[in-house]
């Protein structure tokens, strides 16, 4: 059909802990999946929050106009709505209100059906000694690939 659209945010694991992931439909209109499936978006910058009645958008993601749309496009840094069930909406509500936790989307695809999907997941920040241990352990688990490379 196309091509695998595995659009990711990178820095997602660095910044926060992942609690629990969620896989989120998206509400789009037509040139916005046609700028997704030509590989035009960006989720680095964004996050998701709740509106008023309880639905949930997701933030700061940019999907690039469309470059044979007319008067048709959509702006690219638009609120999207998040589709989930009753129950997720819930449980998520309660995480984020309660215990101070972060929505934030890891990748977003194009499922076998052709849908965009948005894999969203409840994080914690992490402190920045966090941060320094885990690139300590990146450091010295290369090191070790290395070492165990060249006595091969």
């Amino acid at each position: 059909m196309q091509k695998k659209i595995n659009i990711l945010n990178r820095k997602a694991r660095f910044n926060y802990e992942i609690l629990d992931k969620y896989t989120a439909g998206i509400v789009l209109s037509g040139t916005e999946i046609k700028s997704i499936r030509s590989g035009k978006a960006s989720i680095a910058e964004s996050f998701c929050e709740f509106n008023e009645q309880s639905e949930l958008f997701v933030i700061n993601m940019t999907i690039e106009e469309y470059l044979y749309g007319t008067y048709y496009n959509h702006k690219p840094k638009a609120q999207r709505k998040l589709l989930l069930n009753k129950h997720e909406l819930k449980k998520l509500l309660k995480e984020v209100q309660n215990t101070g936790l972060t929505i934030i989307p890891l990748r977003l695809f194009i499922n076998d059906k052709g849908l965009a999907k948005l894999e969203i997941a409840l994080a914690k920040g992490k402190k920045l000694y966090d941060k320094r241990e885990t690139m300590k352990d990146r450091d010295n688990k290369r090191n070790l690939d290395r070492i165990k490379k060249t006595y091969k």
